[in-house]
């Protein structure tokens, strides 16, 4: 029987801003692969390059940005390097991404339902003939997906505009552009900021559903461990531009290998120990301007050791786990 293969294959991704007080090394040396079906969360603190990372998958690095170095691949085929014009092929219709705030992301002078159908129009060739019959089946689809993402009275409903949604609404019609054209691959960025509790479990389900319904893969974006714990088969945790841990959720989240990865879930009050107190991580992010070779989290690590100032690379520690440190530990303390 032959391996399944990467649905997305990142190598040693290096992306690069040029800013007027240096060189900023926003992604240096990412590797992640997402197989076919698979939910990957990717967790970390703002500024730890996965918004970046992904960026970079979907094409969007722009000068003063580039990626410097390393392979992206989708289904075998390299996207490092391609034109813009093939790009514009596959965004949309084999990769779709959401993004943070729904509300800056939609375009506040057209309505949702002309958002949906721009994506519709340009990348399914299912929809075809006069221009009056590709608008009205277009609008069918719309209509259809609208009621996929649960958007009450969608034939009325899609001549409005994002700012008469609520926030949990405009962030499932965000969902419904993304998946107009059944993409193979999601990348969802924070997709329940800003939301309350209620809310964020029902974009999440949602995503799950729709996810089981077209046997999609899934990237889910956020600072949220316990979101990763409940929805995600496997997690990647980023620090200052590097994946320092990866592996099976719940092996890395029940036995963390990696200070940072310990640091983050000793900053989750413990409903089961209320009285227990919450250690946060002491310090700040490392500038990502002129980077010393050593580890990332040196700086901020209570178990450091001289050895940590030169160059860490990931290791393979079994079991499909592999984490940057030099002394991967055990359990949470």
């Amino acid at each position: 029987m032959t391996e399944a293969q990467p649905i997305l294959s990142i190598s040693n991704l290096q992306t690069r801003f040029a800013t007027r007080y240096g060189l900023v090394t926003a992604v240096d040396g990412v590797s992640l692969d997402v197989m076919p079906g698979e939910c990957v969360g990717v967790v970390g603190e703002s500024g730890s390059g996965k918004s970046v990372t992904f960026a970079s998958v979907m094409g969007l690095i722009k000068p003063p940005g580039w990626i410097d170095g390393g392979s992206i691949k989708f289904e075998g085929q390299e996207l490092v390097g391609m034109s813009e014009r093939s790009y514009r092929s596959l965004r949309g219709k084999y990769i779709a991404m959401t993004m943070q705030d729904a509300l800056t992301a939609l375009n506040p002078a057209l309505t949702v339902g002309f958002q949906i159908m721009e994506v519709l129009l340009a990348h399914d060739s299912q929809i075809s003939g006069s221009a009056r019959n590709r608008i009205r089946e277009a609008r069918a689809r719309v209509i259809e997906m609208m009621m996929l993402v649960r958007i009450p009275s969608p034939e009325t409903r899609l001549n409005d505009y994002p700012h008469q949604f609520s926030g949990g609404m405009r962030q499932r019609m965000m969902i419904a552009i993304a998946l107009a054209c059944r993409p193979k691959l999601l990348i969802a960025d924070e997709p329940t900021t800003a939301l309350d509790v209620t809310i964020q479990a029902q974009v999440l389900e949602l995503i799950t559903d729709i996810r089981q319904t077209l046997g999609m893969s899934v990237i889910l974006i956020t600072h949220d461990l316990g979101v990763v714990a409940e929805y995600c088969d496997r997690v990647a945790v980023m620090y200052a531009g590097q994946v320092i841990e990866s592996g099976p959720t719940k092996s890395v989240i029940g036995q963390p290998s990696h200070p940072y990865t310990q640091g983050l879930l000793r900053s989750i009050p413990n409903l089961a120990n209320l009285d227990k107190r919450i250690r946060p991580i002491e310090g700040q992010v490392p500038e990502l301007i002129d980077l010393t070779p050593g580890c990332r989290f040196i700086g901020r690590c209570d178990v450091r050791e001289v050895a940590c100032t030169q160059r860490v690379e990931m290791r393979n520690i079994g079991q499909g786990r592999t984490v940057r440190c030099i002394q991967p530990k055990g359990n949470v303390q």
